[in-house]
C-alpha cells in the first residue's frame, strides 16, 4: 500500500503535457518585480489598449473586468468618481493613501467585496511605491494641489511625484495603461506655478512612457468641488462675494462625472488613446463672474459683489506665501484668496482649437445648468424649496 502511495505521489510530482503548455504560454516566475528581466521591461507600445484582457460576467459591479487599476490620488475629489466607475465595471483598484485609514474609508463600499483594495504608502519611498503597483496592469495619477503647504511644494506634488510614477511603471513592465490627470492651461509659460508644475510633470511623464494618455481636465464641478462650494459659503457667511479684477476672465468649467467617463472611455478602448493629450472642457464658456451668477441663482441670494483690483487680491494673499517656510506652524489653507489660482484666473483658460476633446472619446459632457449645480440647494435659506429671493408654493396637502 505505502509502494503505491509512494509512486502516484511521484506521478503527481512530474510535469504533465498540460502544464507544459501552459508554462509556455504563461511563464512563471517566483519574482513579482524586477528590472534585471526582460519580462519587466517597459511593453506599453506592445499592448494595444486592454482588449485582449480576459473577462468574465456580464459587466457589472460582480463581474470581472481584467484591470488591476492603482489610482494614485483616489481620496481626492476626482478620485472618487473615478474608483466608482472602475468599479461599475468589475475593476480591481488600489487605492494607494497616506493619512488616517478613514480616508479612503467611502470608497470601498464603491465596489464588490474585495474589490477596493486601500493601500497605506509615502510618496516620497520609492520601495512603497513600487509596492503598491506590483500587482496593476493600470497606473492612473490624479496626485495634485493647488497650493503648496509646508511640506509640499508645486513641483513635489504636481512635478517630481508624477516623474517617479512614470519612471517605476516603466520598470515594471506589466504595466499596459498609463494615465496622468494635468490640468487644462498647463504651460511653462504661465503665469501660475501650479500649471508650470502640471506642464513639466506631463513633459516627464511622456519622456519616460511615450505611450502613456494624459488628460488636461478644466476646472471641475461637482458635490465636493473647491470653487462653487467656497464661493457659496463665503456668500452666505459675509453676505457678499469677492471678484477679483472684473470677472472677465473666461473659464470652460466641466462636470467631474464626465473627466471620470473620459478616462474610462480611453481604458477601454483599442489603444487608440495611447501617446494622446486631451483637453476636457464643458460645452459651455463662461467667465467667472457668470459662473458666480449661475451659482447665486441656484442659491437663490441677491447677487452682490466686491470687486477686489488685481494688485490688491495679490497683496491680500501675498502673507501667507512670504510665511509659508517661516513659521515653525502649518498656516490655514488659503479660501478665495489663494495668490496661485489668482494668477491663472487672470487670463483666460479654454480648450484649444485643434486639441483633442471629449468628442474624440465619444463623449458628449453635461451642460452646468441643472444637475450638476444642484448640490448648491443645501445653501437654499430656510431649506430647498425656498431662498432669499424666490420661494415655491407649497400645498399643504403634500405635506407629510
Amino acid at each position: 500500500m505505502q509502494a503505491i502511495t509512494r509512486r502516484l505521489g511521484q506521478q503527481s510530482l512530474r510535469p504533465t503535457a498540460s502544464i507544459s503548455s501552459l508554462n509556455s504560454v504563461y511563464p512563471l516566475s517566483d519574482h513579482y518585480y524586477g528590472v534585471d528581466r526582460s519580462r519587466y521591461r517597459s511593453t506599453l507600445a506592445a499592448h494595444k489598449g486592454l482588449g485582449h484582457i480576459v473577462r468574465k460576467g456580464t459587466g457589472g459591479r460582480s463581474s470581472v473586468s481584467g484591470i488591476v487599476a492603482t489610482v494614485f490620488g483616489a481620496t481626492g475629489f476626482l478620485g472618487r468618481y473615478l474608483v466608482q466607475r472602475l468599479a461599475k465595471i468589475g475593476s480591481q483598484v488600489l487605492v494607494p493613501f497616506r493619512g488616517s485609514e478613514d480616508n479612503p474609508r467611502h470608497l470601498k463600499l464603491m465596489g464588490d467585496l474585495g474589490q477596493i483594495v486601500p493601500m497605506k504608502y509615502d510618496p516620497r519611498d520609492e520601495n512603497s511605491i513600487k509596492a503598491v503597483m506590483a500587482k496593476a496592469n493600470v497606473v492612473i495619477n490624479l496626485i495634485g494641489r493647488e497650493y503648496e503647504t509646508r511640506n509640499f511644494s508645486f513641483e513635489e506634488v504636481n512635478h517630481f511625484m508624477a516623474q517617479q510614477l512614470a519612471a517605476i511603471a516603466k520598470e515594471h513592465g506589466g504595466i499596459m495603461r498609463f494615465i496622468q490627470v494635468s490640468g487644462l492651461g498647463s504651460s511653462l509659460s504661465s503665469p501660475s506655478k501650479f500649471l508650470r508644475a502640471k506642464a513639466a510633470g506631463e513633459e516627464a511623464v511622456l519622456k519616460e512612457l511615450p505611450e502613456a494618455t494624459v488628460m488636461k481636465p478644466a476646472v471641475m464641478i461637482g458635490t465636493e468641488d473647491r470653487i462653487m462650494n467656497r464661493w457659496a459659503q463665503f456668500a452666505k457667511k459675509y453676505g457678499f462675494l469677492p471678484l477679483i479684477g472684473d470677472g472677465s476672465s473666461k473659464i470652460q468649467p466641466v462636470y467631474v462625472v464626465d473627466v471620470a467617463s473620459a478616462i474610462i472611455a480611453a481604458l477601454k478602448d483599442d489603444g487608440t488613446s495611447m501617446g494622446k493629450v486631451y483637453e476636457l472642457g464643458g460645452p459651455e464658456i463662461y467667465t467667472v463672474h457668470e459662473l458666480a451668477e449661475l451659482m447665486y441663482d441656484v442659491i437663490r441670494e441677491w447677487p452682490r459683489y466686491v470687486n477686489v483690483p488685481l494688485p490688491i487680491a495679490k497683496a491680500i494673499a501675498m502673507p501667507r506665501e512670504v510665511l509659508l517656510k517661516k513659521v515653525p506652524f502649518p498656516l490655514p489653507n488659503p479660501d478665495i484668496f489663494n495668490l496661485d489660482q489668482i494668477h491663472a484666473f487672470a487670463t483666460d483658460n479654454i480648450v484649444s482649437e485643434n486639441a483633442l476633446t471629449f468628442m474624440d472619446l465619444g463623449i458628449v459632457p453635461h451642460k452646468l445648468k441643472g444637475y450638476p449645480v444642484e448640490f448648491l440647494i443645501q445653501y437654499r435659506k430656510g431649506g430647498p424649496q425656498f431662498g432669499s429671493t424666490v420661494s415655491e408654493k407649497v400645498n399643504p396637502e403634500s405635506w407629510p
